[in-house]
């Protein structure tokens, strides 16, 4: 009977262990199918990550050639282009118009000219500028007559297509002061002021610098000037230009400017003391020749503009001048001329200017006609880069018979700026 029992008690175990056997034996089997599975898993993110990687060395080699090609554009662009010391800018202008005088000197025919410039800005110091003007053109017969008539443009070059350095100087502050000295082989007086005489915008010559008389008038020549510009506006300045050979006994142009200038109005006084027979070709005595002769010149010019605040309003800026000039040349006498400038920005468009000019060139003393000379002008504005500009200008004046003779000239402009 017991040991029945005891086989009965063993039976039961075995049947009892076997369940927990077979329970071990899933727990096995599940680990290895989870270790199966994050081997798995480990395969395939293996298998992304070579995937993304060779996919980005796909996109850098092509970014790659991308930036070598603009490294070959770039060098083959420097070894063409300034140095990054040089600011390059110009114009191109076009100039179709038509003078008619009624003594029949110009009949009315249509004339299309150009002139084009390049102005190269150059700098050492920062502070320093060496410029340089490089220009041409075709303009001739009345577009740029200087001694008759009035009709010289200020866009007027006649340099026969030929492409010449037309001005040339350098600009150096002393130190760390308000002054400066410029000096060149190439430079007009004007450019070495330390005030600006106008702000008038003209196309005709006469009326550049608040009048264009014998206080303003210059020639290119070789030239050295002082300039100081107080921080409160006050301003002077002091130029000398000689004929070449410099330095000698030659016909030389000494000027000196005194100026005070606010954002919106300035004045300024000029004496300019020409030498040895100094001739200024431009717009000069009325008797239709320029001032020649062996003698010196006592020139003294006044000068003032003023611009209101809001430039779209109907008051338009405007700048005046007054001339007067005494000679010491037997063959020559004293002359006095005027000048009124006027100009409204954003009239009718925004940017647009409307320019009205008129006044008395040099004038002999005791003369019998008396001078006048206009121009009236709209400028619309394309874009930044180009105007267009119909003008219509005339007067009275001496022709070069000395007789009395009445001049209108037409003038569509067209100005290209980069």
């Amino acid at each position: 009977m017991k040991l029945f029992q005891q086989m009965l008690v063993a039976g039961a175990s075995v049947s009892l262990l076997a369940p927990i056997a077979a329970q071990a034996s899933d727990v096995v089997n599940l680990e290895e199918m989870n270790s199966y599975s994050r081997s798995n898993n480990k395969q395939s993110s293996r298998l992304d990550s070579k995937t993304f990687i060779n996919e980005v060395s796909e996109d850098l080699a092509i970014l790659k050639g991308r930036v070598d090609g603009l490294e070959v554009k770039q060098n083959e662009f420097e070894a063409g282009g300034f140095s990054d010391t040089t600011v390059l800018d110009g114009k191109a202008i076009f100039d179709v118009g038509s003078v008619d005088t009624d003594d029949d000197t110009y009949t009315g025919e249509t004339q299309f000219m150009y002139t084009y410039t390049m102005n190269l800005n150059t700098s050492f110091t920062g502070d320093d500028n060496l410029y340089t003007r490089i220009k041409t053109g075709n303009h001739s017969s009345w577009s740029k007559t200087k001694s008759v008539y009035n009709t010289y443009l200020s866009s007027g070059n006649g340099n026969g297509d030929t492409l010449k350095v037309d001005k040339l100087w350098y600009t150096t502050p002393i130190g760390n002061s308000n002054h400066t000295v410029t000096i060149g082989p190439k430079i007009e007086n004007y450019y070495m002021h330390a005030t600006t005489p106008s702000i008038y915008e003209p196309v005709l010559k006469a009326f550049t610098l608040g009048g264009n008389a014998a206080a303003y008038g210059a020639s290119t020549s070789p030239g050295i000037g002082w300039a100081y510009n107080a921080d409160n506006g006050f301003a002077i300045s002091s130029n000398i230009t000689s004929k070449n050979p410099v330095l000698a006994d030659t016909k030389q142009s000494w000027a000196t400017q005194v100026g005070y200038t606010k954002p919106n109005y300035s004045i300024s006084a000029i004496v300019n003391m020409k030498y040895n027979g100094w001739t200024d070709s431009y717009f000069m005595s009325t008797d239709g020749t320029a001032r020649s002769g062996d003698g010196n010149s006592t020139n003294v010019g006044l000068r003032g503009w003023w611009r209101p605040t809001d430039s779209s309003t109907a008051m338009p800026s405007i700048s005046v001048g007054y001339d007067t000039s005494e000679t010491d040349a037997s063959s020559n006498s004293n002359t006095t001329a005027y000048f009124v400038g006027l100009n409204w920005t954003d009239v009718i468009n925004a940017d647009d200017k409307i320019g009205l000019a008129f006044g008395q060139p040099q004038r002999v003393e005791g003369e019998t006609i008396d001078p006048f000379l206009y121009e009236l002008y709209y400028k619309y504005k394309v874009n930044d880069s180009v105007s267009i500009t119909p003008t219509i200008f005339g007067g009275t004046s001496k022709n070069s018979s000395n007789a009395e003779a009445d001049m209108t000239g037409y003038l569509l402009q067209t100005t290209f700026k980069f």
